[in-house]
């Protein structure tokens, strides 16, 4: 179950980062919507790195489209296996 808090539950910011554990933000609510997370470095970083794989994967299925697929064959050659 998400924890969802108001934004002024902040004024006691250290029991509200007592919440925060791997893969279990916080979020906060201003005027009853949502507005920030408050997530773990590590979550943070995991994140950003799935992101820049997806985007990676999408740019590679494109250039695919476009150019043409390589063949098993072609990928174990170009690696050298």
């Amino acid at each position: 179950m998400p924890n969802i808090k108001p934004v002024s539950d902040l004024r006691n910011y250290t029991e509200v980062l007592k919440e925060v554990s791997p893969n279990n933000p916080v979020y906060l609510t201003k005027n009853g919507h949502g507005e920030y997370a408050i997530v773990k470095v590590d979550d943070l970083d995991r994140l950003h790195a799935t992101v820049k794989l997806m985007a990676q994967l999408a740019e590679g299925e494109k250039s695919g489209r476009e150019d043409g697929w390589l063949s098993a064959d072609e990928v174990e050659a170009a690696l050298g296996i």
